[in-house]
């Protein structure tokens, strides 16, 4: 049950977990020229069917009413004027002055950038969650020092700009494009073990390689001697700091009230939002438009199936996620890869250790061979799908931080299937080396040689990798290896030419907030013809 070959909206496609399925669907599909948008509904399987591959783009709508409205619709292409280069995806002053915040905000403000609520008073929530890199890292380490400078993280730092939105954790949510059919999805950090905004920040807080503090009394006699104790007061009762629990628990609500009402962490002003909304400046030059139809079309580069830009929770849209979860098979990040400059210490320590996301070792409820889950655990390998806004600003991606360019990643789904020796350690084999691409993890490749394919995931839970395009060709199963989706075969074409991933790269750079139109429309450059 594939997708069809034939060059109609009409499609049924299989969900991303044993046993789920998509449901029905509205797309819209146009032409990369300026005619008028053409609606079709899966529900009736009526369809434009002269659009043709290269010319589409489907983009999922939330349904309503069987199909009949649409709530999420992107501006007409037009021809070009800037390219993005305008963005600074941040600012340098923390977002808003306190009187437009909240009393338990402006708590949470001053609470955020204070370097005493670490072990070694210096490390505050903004050491590592920037307001100048739009609040993610503000360095290229793959993860960061902790309070205690000799201990260092085993995940990448994630950006906290536009959590505001994120529902709690469910195995079975609902997924925002009103289509995809419930799955694991919601939640705080990349294994989404916080419910909440406000329960999160005890996670860094009392965590040894994070800010290192030995219990949440030692934390709350920092602010309780700190220069906003008063205003924490005010903000939570004069009598807060009685009970310590109650005082920790005041704590994570002041930092969620700071994220939820500063703008700064949800400021929707990229160039892509100019775009979206049709107004002056957010015309998309010829690269970023192709760019933005190859991340929509679903047999090139496919990233709108969980990196979801229309309508969302609570009326949000462009957050470019749809809050599931993934096995993707990234690289392990250890000293494997040649000149490595950034291995994670733990991988190294122990090469039985595996970070396995939504099945441990941090999130303990699904557990391989625990009560209610299977040894070959589904779980396993699964993290965040991360918004993308603002993803041209970073420089670690993915949970491991195994990449360090926005290009790479994009040449990893690309190429991970057809050619993994780019991407894998391998052993044996003769004759000469063959050089790889500059892109590559790995500098050569011997013929014959034996590959360590997804090397980050033991081998019981390899199966649960994604398949769908471009990784795999989405061609039958549910989606994964181990549910009977074909992969690419070594050596065959890859889903996008490399022409197809400058324009996919030029397009994401349009998701920088904090664009500025230029006076001058530029006339040259990778991400204009």
């Amino acid at each position: 049950m594939g997708r069809s070959a034939a060059p109609r909206t009409l499609q049924l496609r299989m969900g991303r977990v044993p046993g789920r399925f998509y449901g029905p669907s509205c797309f819209v599909a146009f032409r990369a020229d300026p005619h008028p948008l053409a609606i079709a509904s899966t529900r009736s399987g009526n369809g434009p069917e002269t659009v043709t591959r290269g010319m589409e783009m489907r983009i999922k709508f939330h349904v309503v009413a069987a199909c009949g409205a649409a709530l999420f619709v992107l501006a007409a292409c037009g021809g070009g004027s800037g390219n993005g280069s305008g963005s600074t995806g941040g600012n340098t002053t923390g977002g808003a002055s306190g009187s437009t915040l909240s009393l338990a905000a402006q708590v949470g403000q001053k609470a955020f950038f204070d370097q005493t609520l670490s072990g070694g008073k210096d490390m505050s929530c903004a050491s590592c969650h920037s307001p100048q890199y739009a609040y993610g890292p503000p360095n290229s380490l793959a993860v960061q020092l902790g309070s205690d400078s000799a201990q260092s993280g085993v995940r990448a730092v994630p950006t906290l700009r536009y959590k505001d939105a994120t529902p709690p954790y469910n195995d079975n949510a609902a997924n925002p494009d009103g289509v995809t059919l419930p799955s694991a999805g919601g939640g705080f950090m990349l294994d989404g073990r916080a419910p909440t905004l406000a329960a999160q920040p005890e996670l860094p807080l009392l965590n040894p390689i994070e800010m290192n503090n030995a219990s949440k009394d030692v934390v709350v006699q920092a602010v309780k001697s700190g220069s906003y104790a008063d205003l924490f007061k005010q903000a939570f009762g004069a009598n807060v700091f009685d009970d310590t629990g109650a005082a920790f628990t005041a704590l994570g609500q002041a930092i969620q009230a700071y994220e939820q009402e500063d703008l700064s962490f949800h400021p929707y002003t990229s160039k892509y939002d100019l775009y979206v909304h049709n107004k002056l400046g957010g015309t998309l030059t010829a690269a970023e438009r192709r760019g933005l139809i190859n991340f929509n079309t679903g047999d090139i580069g496919n990233c709108s199936a969980c990196h979801y830009g229309g309508v969302n929770f609570n009326g949000n849209q462009g957050l470019m996620t749809d809050f599931t979860y993934q096995a993707i098979g990234a690289p392990r990040n250890d000293s494997s890869i040649p000149g490595n400059p950034d291995p994670i210490p733990a991988n190294d320590k122990d090469p039985t250790y595996y970070d396995m996301g939504l099945c441990g070792p941090y999130r303990t409820d699904h557990a391989p061979g625990s009560p209610g889950f299977e040894t070959s655990d589904q779980y396993c390998g699964q993290f965040k799908v991360p918004t993308l806004r603002n993803v041209a600003t970073r420089s670690a991606f993915f949970h491991n931080g195994v990449f360090h360019s926005l290009g790479q990643v994009v040449h990893f789904y690309n190429t991970r299937d057809t050619n993994p020796e780019y991407w894998y350690p391998n052993s044996g084999g003769s004759g000469t080396p063959v050089d790889n691409p500059d892109y590559a993890l790995q500098p050569t490749y011997v013929p014959g040689a034996k590959l360590q394919i997804f090397n980050d995931l033991p081998t019981a839970f390899q199966g649960n990798v994604d398949e769908e395009v471009p990784l795999g060709t989405g061609i039958g199963g549910d989606n994964t290896l181990g549910g009977g989706t074909q992969p690419r075969s070594p050596g065959s074409k890859p889903s996008m030419s490399d022409q197809d991933i400058a324009d996919v790269v030029c397009f994401l750079n349009t998701l920088t907030d904090g664009y500025q139109i230029p006076d001058t429309p530029p006339t040259s450059g990778a991400c204009v013809n």
